[in-house]
């Protein structure tokens, strides 16, 4: 969502953006705890392609892209602003299955740094950027998970497979964080590096918790019904910016729980929420009916950044979106007719990184771009 996601998508949002959507936040692997000495890796090409800032785009400056082809997103930055870790899946490269990816940004090149079982998502840089964490699936299997069964309407696997787990950029040091038979995903890091928030299916619905970087000290700060997710703490670490979808009837509620014991969630309107960081209190900043995720704070902590398909609920447009922390104020960031997703501000507010479909060589093509901010 943080969620997996891949990237959040809804029932009416392309197959990439639904991949990239949500839980494509998911999955750990199981076997050697080090990731494979020449673990693959790829260089950027000399063109960047069309990929180009539109005229209204007037918050962007300088693109850059960062990856070429395949399905890449969830790109976060590492605290000294030098790096990227996001997830990859390109079957040209024969990466079947969504993996971690770091980026160099001075070089252009990235590397993988899961160890290439099972599926992986939400990668985190954490202890001063000397380790990540995300989810995996291959603790429970080593294999590709197999893809969703869409026959009975599109839906989101929540694969029971998926635990946090940590290890230095190496492979070594290699930490198992959750150990439960459900879904644990979306992991990201409060910005004194002491806790770490994630959403989990641990007690029956998708609700966010926190735990200390270790995995102990577990704290569930949602008890709402419906889903809980994307959780990403504020500039101060004071609050937690989140989204959420409510059901407006207990049949509506029911669906999501029937799905939710096939390990399936179908997703509909989002919300943008905050909350302190503690789980007190909630309150809901977009009221805009339509699949609004990945939210994540303006280093002024007035503002949020984050992704709707806004203001066509049943369009497979997304774009990204200014709003104040009040619910007021709402901007459109970008005007890109495919799909942007997955901002996340440097560490020193000057750049930003997103996912998007601009300028793909292929229908789906989802890439991570940097932009200089201008206020």
């Amino acid at each position: 969502m943080k969620t997996t996601r891949y990237l959040p998508a809804l029932a009416v949002a392309t197959t990439l953006v639904a991949a990239v959507a949500f839980p494509q936040h998911p999955a750990p692997q199981a076997q050697s705890d080090r990731a494979p000495a020449g673990a693959a890796s790829h260089g950027a090409p000399a063109l960047a392609g069309p990929a180009v800032i539109h005229p209204e785009e007037m918050h962007f400056r300088n693109l850059r892209q960062i990856t070429f082809g395949g399905q890449n997103a969830e790109g976060y930055w590492s605290p000294d602003g030098k790096s990227i870790i996001y997830q990859r899946m390109n079957e040209a490269e024969g990466v079947m299955c969504d993996q971690a990816y770091v980026a160099d940004l001075a070089t252009g090149a990235s590397r993988r740094v899961s160890n290439g079982k099972g599926r992986v998502t939400c990668g985190y840089f954490t202890d001063g950027g000397r380790r990540v964490l995300y989810a995996s699936t291959y603790l429970a299997d080593e294999a590709c998970p197999p893809p969703a069964d869409h026959s009975k309407g599109y839906s989101w696997p929540m694969l029971k497979g998926y635990d946090i787990v940590s290890h230095e950029l190496d492979g070594s040091g290699f930490r198992r964080l959750t150990d439960t038979p459900g879904y644990d995903a979306e992991a990201t890091l409060s910005p004194d590096g002491k806790t770490i928030v994630f959403t989990s299916l641990r007690d029956g619905d998708l609700e966010i918790y926190t735990m200390a970087p270790d995995g102990s000290q577990v704290k569930r700060l949602t008890h709402e019904p419906g889903y809980d997710g994307g959780p990403f703490f504020s500039p101060d670490g004071k609050r937690i910016v989140y989204r959420r979808d409510v059901h407006p009837d207990a049949a509506s509620l029911a669906r999501y729980q029937e799905l939710l014991g096939q390990n399936l969630y179908r997703p509909g309107a989002l919300e943008i929420w905050v909350m302190d960081r503690d789980g007190g209190n909630k309150r809901q900043v977009t009221k805009l009916g339509a699949a609004s995720f990945a939210p994540y704070f303006h280093p002024d902590g007035k503002r949020i950044i984050f992704s709707s398909n806004h203001p066509n609920p049943r369009g497979r447009a997304f774009d990204l979106y200014l709003i104040g922390d009040d619910g007021n104020g709402l901007e459109r960031v970008t005007s890109e007719p495919s799909f942007d997703g997955f901002p996340m501000f440097s560490p020193d507010g000057k750049k930003l990184v997103f996912a998007s479909n601009r300028g793909g060589k292929t229908p789906g093509e989802t890439n991570l771009f940097v932009v200089d901010w201008v206020e």
